[in-house]
């Protein structure tokens, strides 16, 4: 599948000036030319309320509000013009909790930088075809999270042929 990057209209909040050039030069790239530049989240949810972005990357650590706090007021039903808006996560930081931090703030992905064009593509086609539907919960709205006791459907599974010498599935000659 590819992605018609003309025909969508980007939001980039990101602070560091290098990064950000970096990111515009793969949007670019993959021929997006709406890009809107934001270097902090004030910034970020004006041009996100004025613009309608299709959607948001959005850097975690940049001048208030931070990231993650534009990711909530994005999500907010109340206030926001697209609270179903896809969010992707930008950061330095790979730790369990802070990813957590950013699902529990309604962002549909996470990537951890250093970003390299292929990842950022990947990321914004999976943006593109996971609809996951959208829920309501107590102090939450966003994408539905994905069941941990449920296997993984983009998993691959072994074929029937796919066997060796042992006979077991999964196993290749």
């Amino acid at each position: 599948m590819r992605l018609e990057f003309d025909r969508l209209s980007i939001l980039l909040a990101e602070d560091n000036a290098y990064m950000r050039a970096a990111l515009v030069a793969m949007l670019e790239a993959f021929g997006a030319q709406a890009i809107h530049q934001a270097t902090d989240g004030e910034t970020a949810l004006a041009l996100f309320h004025e613009e309608r972005p299709d959607i948001v990357l959005l850097d975690w650590e940049m001048p208030a509000p931070d990231g993650l706090a534009v990711a909530r007021q994005m999500r907010d039903r109340e206030s926001s013009p697209d609270p179903f808006v896809p969010i992707l996560m930008i950061s330095a930081h790979a730790e369990r909790a802070r990813v957590l931090a950013a699902r529990d703030a309604g962002v549909n992905d996470y990537l951890v930088k250093p970003v390299t064009p292929r990842v950022l593509y990947d990321k914004l086609l999976g943006l593109a075809v996971d609809q996951r539907p959208f829920v309501a919960a107590p102090g939450y709205f966003g994408p539905q999270r994905p069941d941990p006791q449920q296997p993984d459907p983009s998993a691959r599974r072994p074929r029937e042929d796919d066997t060796r010498k042992t006979g077991h599935p999964g196993d290749r000659a």
